[in-house]
C-alpha cells in the first residue's frame, strides 16, 4: 500500500520546529548560547598602549574616555551570566584594568602604585572598582574571585600590578575561548625570562610570587617552574647534582612604564 502523504501544513510546521525551539531557547537562556563580554575597545587601548609589557601611561591618560567606556562595560556584565572560561577572562581584565585606571587617578605624580596607598591602607584595597552592582577592591578581585573560585596558578602571570617586577601585561585582552592557550603563554614566557627567574650554578634565582603565594603552586614552586622551563633553562633544571636552593629576588615597584 502507499504511504499516505503528510498534509502540506504538517510538512512546514515540522520544517520551522527547530528553528523555533532553537529561537525559544535563546530567549530563555541567552548566557547558555553565546554570552560574551565585548572587550573590543580595551583590545584597541592595549593593542595602542602597551608594547613588551610596558605600559604608556601618558597615552592612556589622554585616551582615559576610552577605557572608562570600558570600565563601564564591565560594570554593567552580569559575570554569573558567564561560562567559567569567560567568567576567568572577565576577573583577569577586570583587574588589569581597574590597575590601570588606578594609575591613572595620580597620574603623573606616581612613581610606583605602592604610592597610592597610605599608612593605613594599601592600593590594593581602596574599594573604588563597580562590579556586580557592588563596590570591590582589587583585593577582593584577586583573593576572593580569582584564587580561591578559579584555583590557577597561572593567573598570578595573567594579572598585573604596574611594577616593573610584575609578569608583564599582555597586550590583548583574555578572552574565554582561547583562555587556557593565553594562560599558558604568559606563564612559560614569565618562567624563560631571565629577568624574573635564573639558574646560577645549582642555585635558582625566583620571583617573589613563589613564596607569597607558594600554597597555590602546592608548596612546589620548583615543580612547578620545571613544568613551564624550556630548553636550556629546563635542561639544567633537570641535570643531576645537589639539590637546586631556591632564592628570591628583591620586587621593584617601579611603574611599569617605557
Amino acid at each position: 500500500m502507499a504511504k499516505p502523504e503528510k498534509p502540506a501544513f504538517y510538512s512546514k510546521i515540522t520544517l520551522l520546529l527547530p528553528g523555533l525551539i532553537l529561537a525559544a531557547s535563546i530567549a530563555l537562556c541567552p548566557w547558555e548560547v553565546s554570552a560574551r563580554v565585548n572587550n573590543t575597545v580595551y583590545a584597541g587601548l592595549l593593542a595602542q598602549y602597551v608594547t613588551k609589557g610596558r605600559v604608556d601611561y601618558a597615552g592612556f591618560k589622554q585616551d582615559e574616555k576610552r577605557l572608562d567606556d570600558y570600565l563601564a562595560v564591565l560594570a554593567a556584565t552580569d559575570s554569573d551570566s558567564l561560562s567559567r572560561n569567560e567568567k576567568f577572562a572577565f576577573y583577569i581584565n577586570a583587574y588589569n584594568a581597574f590597575t590601570i585606571k588606578l594609575i591613572l587617578t595620580k597620574y603623573p605624580g606616581v612613581n610606583s602604585i605602592k604610592e597610592i596607598g597610605s599608612f593605613f591602607s594599601s592600593p590594593w584595597s581602596k574599594k573604588f572598582i563597580s562590579l556586580n552592582g557592588r563596590t570591590v577592591s582589587l583585593d577582593y578581585i584577586e583573593h576572593e574571585v580569582l584564587r580561591p573560585l578559579f584555583k590557577d596558578p597561572r593567573v598570578h602571570f595573567a594579572i598585573n600590578c604596574a611594577s616593573k617586577s610584575c609578569p608583564p601585561l599582555l597586550d590583548r585582552p583574555y578572552e574565554g575561548n582561547i583562555l587556557e592557550a593565553q594562560l599558558d603563554e604568559v606563564t612559560r614566557s614569565f618562567v624563560n625570562d631571565k629577568k624574573f627567574n635564573f639558574l646560577k650554578e645549582r642555585t635558582l634565582f625566583v620571583s617573589r610570587i613563589f613564596t607569597w603565594f607558594e600554597e597555590d603552586f602546592n608548596g612546589k614552586p620548583l615543580l612547578f617552574i620545571r613544568q613551564y622551563a624550556e630548553d636550556g633553562f629546563r635542561t639544567k633544571l633537570d641535570a643531576p647534582g645537589p639539590e637546586i636552593n631556591l632564592i628570591y629576588l628583591d620586587y621593584d615597584w617601579t611603574l611599569n612604564r617605557p
